[in-house]
């Protein structure tokens, strides 16, 4: 059993919340962060490297680090809980984590939910196939089914509903037109539908560069074919707390100016996607 595969039967071991309050009102999360000593974190387990099951049964990748050192500078520990991705971007958190480490990009629709301001990765969203695959650029999966996880924004590039929220965010070509598209929990599932065979489950998944670049080295038999857009990717905060996203803002801002971030970059991606690629 691949590493992705034995990551998705772990979640189950990981799940374990605390329910502490229905919202984020203002100093609520930071008061509780605070009492506790602990910062709770909600992540992936099939994400590599960003986040996954290593081969110790442990969570591992580079949102997990990224977590554990905030943690350390707000003074408390870390924590982790990992609900789908599904769950983490519907907002609905109920007091059940503190924060979601997902690379989330920040959107409008988002923005009326989450505090997007705290960038602390830049990735690239990309459209998949499998090694037999006939297509040669984007614009071949046209008619085609198209899968990926749901409620991310790659996916909401393939149904035309992307809507960028970033500064300096450029307006969103889209470049083919799905007959079918498939959501699933993770992408890690997307991809074992697609490692199926070209055109037996799925033609192809949008998800992460980083993610598609992992699952290519892990032996997938699977190809690029070609880049959707750039993005930021930020330390997800229900809004409501304006000192708690203070508090983390001044962490991540003291990691990137030491040189924390980019160190954690290249430790688990072998390139610093801490900055912005022109």
């Amino acid at each position: 059993m691949n590493k992705l595969s034995t990551a998705i039967a772990a979640i189950a071991s990981f799940a374990v919340v605390t329910v502490f309050s229905t919202s984020a009102c203002a100093g609520d999360t930071l008061d509780h962060v605070l009492k506790t000593k602990t910062l709770k974190a909600a992540v992936a387990t099939d994400w590599a490297p960003a986040s996954f099951v290593n081969d110790k049964g442990q969570l591992d990748g580079y949102d997990v680090d990224v977590t554990k050192e905030i943690a350390k500078r707000l003074g408390v520990e870390a924590q982790f809980v990992t609900p789908g991705w599904d769950l983490i971007a519907a907002g609905k958190w109920e007091g059940r984590w503190d924060v979601g480490m997902g690379q989330m990009t920040p959107t409008k629709a988002r923005a009326e939910k989450f505090d997007l301001s705290n960038i602390y990765f830049y990735e690239q969203a990309v459209a998949i196939v499998h090694k037999d695959s006939k297509a040669t650029k984007l614009s071949d999966l046209d008619g085609k089914r198209v899968g990926g996880a749901a409620d991310t924004s790659a996916l909401a590039y393939a149904a035309h509903t992307f809507t960028p929220g970033w500064i300096g965010a450029k307006p969103m070509e889209f470049k083919f037109k799905p007959s079918e598209i498939k959501a699933y929990q993770s992408s890690g599932i997307a991809l074992d539908d697609l490692r199926l065979g070209d055109g037996v489950r799925l033609d192809a998944i949008v998800t992460d560069g980083s993610f598609a670049d992992n699952a290519i080295k892990s032996g997938y038999p699977i190809k690029v074919l070609g880049t959707l857009f750039s993005s930021p990717g930020v330390v997800a905060i229900l809004k409501g707390d304006k000192e708690f996203s203070e508090k983390i803002a001044a962490a991540v801002k003291s990691m990137r100016d030491d040189g924390t971030l980019s160190k954690l970059s290249i430790k688990w991606y072998g390139s610093d996607f801490t900055v912005e690629k022109q």
